[in-house]
């Protein structure tokens, strides 16, 4: 499992997200958790799914890119949404692993020029 450094966060959550992380790393139960990740289907734009499901033994978690953390379905609703609509105000396409692995390219250059 890949972690994004710029999760995306439901308000509920923002001041655990360390340790929701740290959990679900570790396969603790975290009843109301919900991961957001890129679509495991290219029809899709990105998976909800449900934290206790992640706990399953034949889940296949190593190919999950975490790319948000939310409380309750209806915020993973709203943390996913919210993410697709960036992606197309600032792209106009919905094109979401591209604009996120873009913006993590920029980051990690504004850092490197910084230092």
């Amino acid at each position: 499992m890949t972690w994004y450094d710029e999760l995306y966060v439901g308000e509920s959550i923002i001041h655990k997200t360390k340790k929701i992380k740290w959990k679900i790393c570790h396969n603790a139960g975290q009843i109301g958790i919900y991961v957001i990740a890129f679509a495991s289907n290219e029809n899709n734009l990105l998976d909800i799914i449900p934290a206790q499901e992640l706990l399953l033994s034949g889940y296949p978690k190593r190919q999950l890119y975490v790319v948000g953390l939310a409380k309750g379905y209806d915020e993973a609703v709203e943390v996913a949404a919210s993410i697709v609509d960036e992606v197309y105000r600032a792209t106009g396409t919905f094109d979401i692993r591209g604009y996120l692995a873009e913006r993590k390219k920029r980051r990690e250059d504004a850092w490197q020029s910084y230092c």
